[in-house]
């Protein structure tokens, strides 16, 4: 690792400067040249992580503006784009639920609905977990469901004999997990950070807008579906199991249930103002407008953001959250989005993405499915290795211009990518919830590799035919003409 980082360290700015200096291409002018070089500097070191990748975000304030790419101001406003705030206004939502175990409530009790077998417990779990993605980090979902499950697995072993043990149960839930908390952002759009991307690259390239609404209706059934084919996978073929039932395992959870205590006062008002958020976001596009004619997502986010800085707990002695509690949200996720953003806005008003586009004119005569199909699984099994907010920041304004190259809707190529940005399920790097899992101890590399090929292989014919001919049918668009959203 240390290797390939000093490799990036010195490839990065020596890509910059050749590119800069001496790559001079028909049809590339000095501003979209500018961008390119830096573009593959920001790359480089992302993919490569010389630097943590947020503070590498911050390379185009400087990149940008020297090099003539882009003024400073233009560059920094996009640090300042609208989804920004509305993922900080989600995660101090996220922030209030989390301290006051909002989270940890609704996870035990959906286990506990599900029973004791083994294969219905492994259900229960994606559940949760998925449900908990749509609305707060992967991150920080894998790593609250995690202590979780290495109790329930702990509990199951102890109540075991020696000759009945194997790992098999531990393995299926830990990869559960990690599975799960991937699937469920594909859901929601701030589930998960592309797809904010995608929203944000969409409204600076076409000045179009994906409503929360517009998102859950394709995401949704996406990531239920997804979820169902990966618990019959995990449970009937990737692993089997001696036992079947757990012995005692409803206890367990009642146990870990009754260690949380009756519900507060506090639970109840974060989950209400929770559910408020989450009815606002999906019914604002066809019906609060109506009566709020100026209202927005992010408006939604941070309003209810406010909302708990000013109701009191039970005791009033404190609100529902703090600034010190609030600030501890992921500024590194953060920043990279306005990189992101940076970079999309460059590639538009320097004419780059078109240029990449035009290079790309062997494509055109292939049929959509089969660009669609390569692209899906070019994007899954790059963010193994690479990042996949910085994936999808990187590939989404160029794929802006491969539509118009093609002739077909850009938000069938687009899509594809992010949705697919969600999909990596082999390597430990792939996610964080993958990460967080393989520090369980339960699994070694080769059980990843093993059990996520093949879902991975199977995302990408699924991502294929839901974008291909569900998208089409749930946003209105016709993938062969590029002009039937009046973009």
């Amino acid at each position: 690792m240390l290797k390939t980082k000093n490799i990036g360290l010195f490839l990065g700015p020596l890509s910059f400067v050749l590119i800069l200096f001496f790559f001079n291409p028909e049809g590339l002018n000095p501003q979209a040249n500018a961008v390119l070089a830096s573009t593959a500097w920001v790359s480089i070191w992302w993919i490569t992580e010389v630097i943590p990748i947020a503070v590498t975000s911050l390379l185009p304030i400087i990149l940008f503006p020297l090099s003539g790419a882009m003024e400073l101001s233009s560059t920094t406003a996009s640090f300042g784009h609208k989804y920004i705030f509305l993922y900080m206004g989600g995660f101090i939502i996220a922030i209030a639920i989390e301290k006051w175990n909002l989270h940890k409530r609704i996870a035990l009790n959906i286990i506990y609905l599900v029973g004791s077998n083994i294969k219905r417990i492994i259900l229960g779990f994606m559940l949760a977990t998925a449900f908990l993605s749509m609305w707060i980090s992967n991150t920080a979902t894998s790593v609250m469901m995690l202590p979780i499950g290495l109790a329930v697995i702990n509990e199951f072993n102890t109540r075991l004999s020696n000759k009945d043990q194997d790992n098999s149960f531990g393995k299926a839930l830990m990869l559960s997990i990690a599975y799960s908390a991937s699937i469920g952002g594909v859901a929601t759009l701030v589930g998960t950070p592309p797809n904010i991307v995608f929203a944000g690259v969409v409204l600076e390239t076409y000045n179009y807008e994906i409503t929360f609404f517009n998102w859950m209706i394709f995401g949704l059934p996406v990531s239920l579906f997804l979820l169902f084919i990966c618990w019959k996978y995990l449970t009937n073929f990737a692993f089997s199991f001696k036992n079947t039932e757990f012995p005692g395992g409803r206890e367990e959870i009642l146990k870990l249930k009754q260690e949380l205590g009756p519900i507060s006062y506090e639970e109840k008002m974060v989950g209400l103002i929770f559910a408020l958020t989450a009815f606002c976001w999906i019914a604002r596009s066809f019906f609060i407008q109506k009566f709020i004619p100026g209202i927005d997502d992010t408006i939604i986010a941070i309003f209810f953001g406010i909302i708990l800085f000013l109701i009191s707990t039970r005791s009033k002695d404190r609100k529902l959250i703090n600034w010190n509690e609030a600030v501890k949200m992921p500024w590194g996720v953060i920043l990279l989005f306005g990189g992101g953003m940076a970079l999309a806005k460059a590639f538009e008003i320097s004419g780059l993405a078109i240029w990449l586009a035009e290079q790309m004119i062997a494509l055109k005569g292939l049929n959509l499915f089969i660009i669609l199909i390569f692209l899906i699984a070019a994007v899954n099994f790059l963010t193994e290795i690479t990042s996949n907010l910085a994936t999808t920041a990187m590939l989404l304004p160029v794929l802006a211009s491969i539509a118009v190259l093609l002739e077909v809707h850009p938000f069938i190529i687009m899509t594809g990518a992010t949705v697919a940005a969600s999909c990596a399920f082999m390597l430990p790097a792939a996610t964080p919830p993958n990460a967080v899992v393989f520090g369980s101890g339960y699994l070694r590399i080769p059980d990843m590799v093993k059990a996520g090929i093949l879902m991975n292989l199977f995302s990408i014919i699924f991502l294929a035919l839901m974008v291909f001919y569900i998208l089409p049918i749930l946003w209105g668009i016709d993938p062969g003409n590029f002009n039937s959203l009046n973009l």
